[in-house]
């Protein structure tokens, strides 16, 4: 058998036997000493409980009938002196009831005597066993409080009644809560935040098949002393191991600084594009005076130099104007620009106006029949960028002779519509990178075409400003198929 008194490596327990029979106690001592422990004895009740007023024993071997103090007497004592002793009954009276009210009172277990040495060290093996995952537990618990309450996110906890039964310094901090004692408040005393509130209920409300992460930026309103803060919270359900709502776990994270660099870069890049407009147009005006002959005659050569200048100056017109776009996108100007639409009519005119470029690269551009679609409450500029943006790449990444179709639809709650080539199409590494700002696909397929890296990166921002999304399916050298969905229930 193994030592139990090394069992795990942990520190030895420490053991004392009560009992008012000699035999009983020196034969659990002279067995338990075998283990490897330090054994301490009491003869009786009252010295038992003198010597666990003075010490802390993990494991007690008591008699329940004893002259004078009753076992019972001892057990609800040490219980309440030190309630994580394990408690062994040792008696010769091991009748049920006497087990139960044992078992009611704390004890562990129950060891009738006449017992052999076998059982003793079966029994306090699995009180060692006991004690030692209740150390694991505490230490455990120790260790994640420490971790939880030095974290520069705050966390939070809620039982199903909405009551605290955590949250660290940095979640109280971030909320201006000056409350000590905060576990077992309910949420909305410690919150004092509607958006926090919402996002805990939408997680102790969501169904236990299902598995859903709220999330919500909040600003936390300048007071006195209180300097503005904007808040990415984030709160998700809390299951028990059958599946069970519990609770819920609500993370704050201080995105303030993140979004005055934003704001910084946005407003730098509008005002640096919007600077540089103005002389491109100047100069492109100039080239056209010459180019027209207004200004005397030029030599072919001349003109052909003239043209490639031209064409440069108008893509780095293209590229001002699209970050422009994006600037205002971040900045959630689109977001209060919004009017009623008819999606038909847009796809319509996007398609009739890029039928010229398709047709000078021999590309068949074809608009499927439209079904009946639900009128939007978007902005309709951006809406028709979309869709240019998308077509517009579709014609220029499909060789001669391609095809590239566009179609509308409803699915779920959202008005999707798809633009689909016969191009080059996107390598699965590439898919989600192409999202990016700036990122263009460079293989010997790209090397000739023209382009800013921003209109994908475009249609993005414009479709979750709206509270939609782009899909994408492609294979390389089948073509793709791009598709932005707009939340039907922005409509009417």
């Amino acid at each position: 058998m193994k030592d139990l008194a090394t069992s795990k490596n942990l520190r030895q327990p420490a053991i004392l036997v009560v009992d008012d029979e000699q035999r009983i106690r020196e034969g659990c001592r002279k067995v338990l000493s075998q283990e490897g422990f330090d054994v301490e004895m009491a003869d009786s009740g009252e010295v038992g409980l003198r010597m666990i007023e003075e010490k802390c024993y993990d494991i007690v071997l008591l008699d329940l009938m004893m002259p004078s103090l009753s076992g019972f007497d001892v057990l609800a004592r040490v219980k309440a002196l030190h309630p994580d002793s394990v408690i062994i009954v040792i008696s010769g009276y091991a009748t049920v009831e006497y087990s139960i009210e044992a078992m009611k009172k704390g004890a562990f277990d129950f060891l009738p005597k006449p017992f052999t040495p076998e059982q003793l060290r079966l029994l306090v093996t699995k009180a060692i066993e006991y004690t030692q995952a209740l150390q694991d537990i505490a230490n455990e618990k120790s260790r994640m409080r420490v971790l939880i309450d030095h974290l520069r996110d705050g966390v939070m906890a809620v039982d199903t009644q909405k009551r605290l039964v955590l949250a660290n310094p940095a979640f109280l901090d971030m909320l201006g809560c000056r409350e000590e004692q905060v576990v077992g408040l309910p949420a909305h005393e410690v919150c004092g935040n509607p958006g926090i509130e919402a996002l805990i209920d939408g997680a102790l409300a969501t169904p236990e098949e299902e598995f859903r992460e709220y999330s919500e930026e909040l600003v936390r309103e300048s007071g006195a002393g209180t300097p503005e803060a904007i808040l990415d919270a984030r709160c998700i359900p809390f299951r028990d191991r059958a599946g069970r709502n519990v609770g819920a776990i609500a993370v704050l994270h201080d995105i303030t600084d993140q979004k005055k660099m934003e704001r910084i870069k946005s407003d730098f890049v509008s005002m640096v594009s919007h600077e540089v407009r103005s002389p491109l147009n100047s100069v492109l005006a100039q080239l056209h005076v010459i180019t027209d002959g207004l200004a005397g005659e030029t030599t072919p050569k001349q003109m052909e130099i003239l043209g490639r200048a031209s064409e440069k100056i108008k893509s780095l017109l293209s590229l001002s104007t699209e970050l422009l776009d994006l600037a205002r996108i971040e900045s959630g100007l689109i977001t209060v620009e919004k009017e009623r639409v008819n999606p038909a009519e847009i796809l319509q005119d996007q398609a009739a106006f890029h039928e010229a470029a398709a047709r000078e690269k021999q590309i068949s551009l074809e608009l499927e029949p439209l079904p009946q679609l639900p009128s939007l409450l978007v902005n309709r500029r951006n809406m028709e960028e979309v869709l240019s943006n998308l077509i517009t790449n579709a014609i220029k990444y499909t060789p001669e002779g391609g095809k590239v179709v566009i179609s509308a639809s409803t699915e779920n709650d959202y008005l999707k519509m798809s633009v689909r080539d016969s191009g080059i199409g996107i390598s699965p590494e590439e898919q989600e990178r192409v999202f990016s700002p700036f990122y263009r696909i460079k293989n010997e397929k790209t090397r000739f075409i023209i382009g800013t890296g921003l209109g994908l990166a475009i249609v993005k921002s414009i479709a979750e400003a709206h509270g939609g999304f782009v899909r994408l399916q492609s294979e390389a050298d089948k073509g793709s198929v791009f598709s932005v969905y707009f939340p039907v229930a922005a409509c009417c």
